[in-house]
């Protein structure tokens, strides 16, 4: 019947994201994130669960919340509400659409955290390496293709000497 969703809906729909070139898809494949738990863990140990309280939600997860928060430029109320919205992020995260979202009160909190910790800006330089160490460069929201250097020692050496190289030297003179 049509307008109901069909038993593969959600699997297609995925499948046409990933065909689109979905930058957090591709993150997921290049990074490990467990390799960052310890940290994280150690940087802000669990409390008692015993005392009440909301959802303590997995470190690792909320990293990778804070991390596609930085690649988007997301305040914490947005990235609480295109966690619910997208499928994209959804995915990223290994949530589902039944699943407990953090809000943005509790994404604050312990990004904060984690800061009075001096923990973040050494987690996100060790994100950053792991993607360069794949070939590829964090750029605000995009993950690009590193550049490669393709010049010989000499050519970079005549280039610190201020020459021109090659065919810019005929280049240079027609202008």
């Amino acid at each position: 019947m049509a307008g109901q969703p069909g038993f593969f809906d959600m699997s297609d729909r995925l499948r046409e994201l990933s065909a689109e070139g979905d930058d957090l898809e591709r993150i997921a494949a290049l990074v490990h994130f467990q390799q960052f738990r310890p940290e994280l863990e150690r940087a802000v140990p669990r409390g008692n669960d015993s005392k009440g309280g909301g959802q303590a939600f997995d470190h690792v997860l909320m990293f990778m919340v804070l991390l596609s928060q930085a690649m988007h430029g997301l305040s914490d109320e947005r990235a609480e509400y295109l966690i619910k919205d997208r499928l994209s992020f959804m995915r990223f995260l290994g949530l589902g659409l039944v699943n407990a979202v953090p809000d943005a009160n509790t994404i604050c909190t312990l990004r904060e955290a984690w800061n009075r910790a001096d923990a973040m800006q050494a987690l996100f330089a060790r994100f950053d390496a792991t993607l360069k160490a794949a070939g590829y460069l964090a750029m605000g929201g995009q993950i690009l293709d590193a550049p490669k250097q393709r010049d010989t020692e000499a050519e970079r050496a005549m280039i610190k000497a201020g020459q021109i190289l090659g065919d810019w030297a005929g280049e240079a003179a027609a202008r």
